[in-house]
């Protein structure tokens, strides 16, 4: 029993060609989507690289280019396939390979939604990327004499004043760390001696960020540095007044925007895959109607098109018997060489 059979005549199939056909093309336009929006994330992430961990976040970028060019050629090579169904001489010489092709179609839908679905789920390993990234990023911020870190410091301040954020989790992550550069620091100062000694690992800590993460919104002027300490700052309570600096963490602010950046790619390229879906059901039926001629001869003749020949539980029965019989075939050749070496 064929799955979704309809009858055509010769307008039927002329008007299902030339809507397919269009289909194709407007979904060529789609992969020319898929790859710009792999190119731009890919572009997005370069921009802040210093500030992740590893490389392994540039795979879904470089896989949504990848896939956006093979959906260019797949619909490109369908959508002459469909041009030449409209005359039957043309359409021979591509019998032999429509049902080869039509396979990669669907092998291609399924590796398409896979890639929609890695789109939604990137932003559990970016997470931590992030957060190790920042991290060590915040460590090297005073090191801009050190080739290979002289840029971190820059880097992130613009990141923190785009961003609108400050430190890794909030702004207390710059209390943990030295961020200001020896050659900076008078070590003849008491306080700077203090400091120092009053650390184990012989850091210059204090309560201040950098300039980056002043809210340039706040009325008052910004307290970026005894930041804790009530008694620096007039009429100042830092238990109780608003900080004029930024309070989420960067890495929350970038999440949220590359997490949103992603999810309105996963969902584009899930649109693109029902528009791949749609175009290779197009395909099947044209390739059906046409096989299915009552007379070949007479191009006007009426015929028949499905979806599948059979119904899906008999075609994954057929499937999965042909791949067993496949299996069998590999098991006697392989005894049957094991025999003749024993002969001779």
């Amino acid at each position: 029993m064929v799955l979704m059979l309809v009858k055509f005549d010769l307008k039927k199939r002329v008007k299902l060609a030339q809507t397919v056909w269009f289909m194709y093309w407007f979904a060529v336009m789609a992969g020319v989507l898929v790859f710009s929006m792999g190119l731009f994330f890919k572009i997005e992430l370069r921009k802040r690289s210093e500030l992740m961990d590893n490389n392994e976040s540039h795979f879904l970028p470089n896989l949504l280019i990848l896939m956006g060019l093979i959906t260019c050629g797949i619909n490109a090579f369908g959508g002459k396939i469909c041009y030449d169904s409209l005359d039957p001489n043309k359409f021979v010489k591509w019998k032999s390979i429509l049902k080869s092709f039509l396979v990669l179609c669907v092998v291609f839908n399924g590796l398409l939604f896979l890639t929609a679905l890695m789109c939604f789920l990137m932003r559990i390993p970016l997470q931590f990327t992030l957060a190790e990234g920042l991290k060590n990023g915040m460590r090297y911020y005073k090191d801009t004499d050190t080739p290979g870190r002289c840029y971190m410091k820059r880097t992130l301040d613009l990141m923190q004043m785009e961003f609108r954020c400050c430190g890794n989790d909030n702004y207390r992550d710059w209390f943990e760390i030295q961020w200001v550069s020896n050659r900076y620091l008078d070590f003849g100062a008491k306080e700077v001696k203090d400091r120092i000694g009053s650390n184990v690992d012989g850091q210059y800590l204090m309560d201040g960020v950098p300039f980056s993460c002043c809210n340039p919104s706040s009325p008052r002027p910004c307290i970026q540095n005894q930041m804790t300490n009530n008694t620096a700052h007039y009429s100042y309570d830092h238990y109780t007044e608003e900080l004029n600096v930024w309070k989420h963490g960067c890495r929350d602010a970038m999440l949220s925007y590359y997490g949103g950046m992603m999810n309105t790619i996963g969902a584009l390229v899930l649109l693109v895959t029902v528009l791949e879906v749609a175009v290779t059901i197009g395909l099947q039926y044209v390739n059906s109607s046409l096989s299915t001629l009552a007379n070949p001869e007479d191009p006007e003749s009426e015929s028949e098109g499905w979806i599948l020949e059979k119904t899906v539980k008999e075609t994954f029965t057929d499937i999965m018997a042909t791949m067993k019989s496949m299996g069998k075939g590999t098991k006697v050749e392989e005894g049957g060489e094991a025999v003749v070496t024993t002969v001779s």
